[in-house]
């Protein structure tokens, strides 16, 4: 069954069509507070399919993941006990308790010292939307937060912006090729990542 290559082909689409990079900011800000779909998935056909504007992408993707992770933020701050019903219907009240542990433990040594464990927070598989959300409830320095998700998620866009952009068309051969088979390595991948994260942690 060939489902990642026509996704492949529909997401290439997309990343054609005039409104893109609407729909690129739109992603990388719900991303970051509730949408489970990273936007580098459709940040990277764009970048394959207008090399020039790369990093003009990833900095739209970078600038709504920060405003997305605000809105994280304020939710965790102002409204979890309204929404813990609903969190823990998603399964998130665990990883998000976990969480807050370790930060609160951070933050109880220095203000900045949560810093390094957000900024791999946006360097890793694990959703961005569990640390916002913890970063607000334990009530992480905001100049802090920021700068470590602009590092963070910088990291990622940029260097996935430069890797397509170097590339250039051998990228793009390698996907049409490879796609099936790295889309259900990473579907295999995130599955036992989640029964780690959600499970065994």
């Amino acid at each position: 069954m060939r489902l990642f290559g026509a996704m492949y082909q529909r997401v290439l689409g997309w990343s054609r069509h005039p409104h893109a990079e609407r729909y690129l900011g739109g992603l990388s800000l719900v991303e970051a507070f509730a949408f489970p779909v990273a936007p580098e998935l459709l940040l990277a056909p764009m970048c394959l399919a207008q090399p020039r504007r790369a990093y003009r992408y990833a900095g739209i993707s970078l600038a709504f993941s920060l405003i997305g992770a605000l809105v994280g933020y304020a939710l965790g701050h102002y409204a979890f006990d309204a929404l813990q019903p609903w969190l823990l219907q998603l399964g998130w009240m665990a990883p998000i308790e976990r969480l807050v542990a370790e930060l609160r433990v951070d933050v109880a040594e220095h203000p900045w010292a949560a810093f390094w464990l957000l900024v791999l927070a946006g360097f890793t598989p694990v959703p961005l939307k569990l640390f916002t959300w913890a970063a607000g409830i334990v009530g992480v320095p905001l100049l802090a937060f920021l700068a470590s998700m602009a590092v963070g998620r910088g990291k990622r866009v940029y260097l996935l912006a430069f890797m397509l952009r170097w590339l250039g068309p051998r990228a793009e051969l390698f996907l049409a090729r490879w796609v099936e088979w790295l889309g259900w390595g990473a579907m295999g991948s995130l599955v036992l990542l989640g029964l780690w994260w959600f499970g065994f942690n």
